[in-house]
């Protein structure tokens, strides 16, 4: 019994442990050997099934519009088709419909779609994963939440922010840029300019990617603290189920502002992008 007991102790999971384990990724080196090159497989699997789905659901909408009175999914599909291309609009003044408005498109839902996978509970997911997995099993739910994701999704925004530079530019136009600007084109102040400009291309990914990640993974820490005090006893359980219902309705508006504003960076990059200092 004394065994028993003990062994049931040490596999207790302390509150520690219990966010430890629901922030942990289901992290595996990509080479033997090689840490630095590791694939966190849930961040990967949750990202490309979701941007599947979201493709899917707009092709399906789109693949059965009528040009009489709209279902109420084509209505909500046109609804927010006319709201993304009407930011858009505001900034970008040249041929949107091109490459900018889909590209804010894709980037507005498929975000937001990720975003959204906070709103289920971890307990549910970890119960899913240690039934397939094993109760050690690890799995991150929300791809936002990790930085890896948000950094290659500004990573991303951020080549085109350089190929279109040089495209609308030229080459030779952007090292001009580059250099030559803001300051002016005395030889002492071209240091400046390259460090000012560097500083500038530095910090876009930077801050682009850290906003999301720090909101997302903040949210997820906020649901896992009021489960735990939920846990603690009956006054706990009511008063966080209360803050955990008051949370979540004001982390919907978090999930789409944090999708918002990460589209209409990537507008305006890409739109500062066609323009010059």
């Amino acid at each position: 019994m004394a065994t028993e007991h003990a062994n049931n102790s040490e596999h207790a999971l302390t509150p520690a442990g219990y966010i430890e384990h629901h922030l942990s990724f289901n992290a595996h080196p990509v080479t033997e050997g090689a840490g630095f090159w590791t694939l966190h497989v849930d961040t990967f699997v949750m990202s490309v099934a979701l941007g599947l789905l979201v493709m899917g659901l707009v092709w399906l909408v789109a693949r059965k519009a009528t040009s009489g009175v709209p279902s109420k999914g084509q209505a909500f599909v046109e609804l927010i088709f006319g709201f993304v291309d009407e930011q858009v609009k505001n900034i970008f003044h040249g041929n949107r419909h091109s490459f900018i408005a889909p590209t804010a498109l894709t980037v507005f839902l498929w975000v937001f779609a990720m975003n959204s996978m906070d709103f289920l509970p971890v307990d549910w997911v970890a119960g899913i994963v240690s039934f397939f997995g094993g109760e050690h099993a690890k799995w991150r739910a929300v791809p936002t939440s990790d930085i890896n994701t948000t950094f290659a999704l500004a990573l991303s925004v951020w080549i085109l922010m350089i190929f279109f530079s040089i495209k609308v530019k030229g080459l030779v136009g952007w090292l001009h840029e580059l250099f030559f600007s803001p300051f002016g084109t005395k030889i002492w102040v071209l240091p400046l300019n390259f460090l000012f400009n560097l500083i500038e291309y530095v910090s876009k990914p930077l801050s682009h990617s850290l906003r999301l990640f720090g909101n997302m993974y903040a949210g997820e820490v906020i649901f896992l603290l009021l489960g735990l005090w939920a846990a603690t006893g009956v006054s706990g359980t009511i008063f966080g189920a209360i803050l955990g219902a008051g949370w979540s309705i004001f982390h919907i508006l978090i999930v789409a502002l944090q999708a918002f504003i990460f589209m209409m960076l990537t507008v305006v990059y890409l739109a500062m992008a066609h323009e010059g200092h």
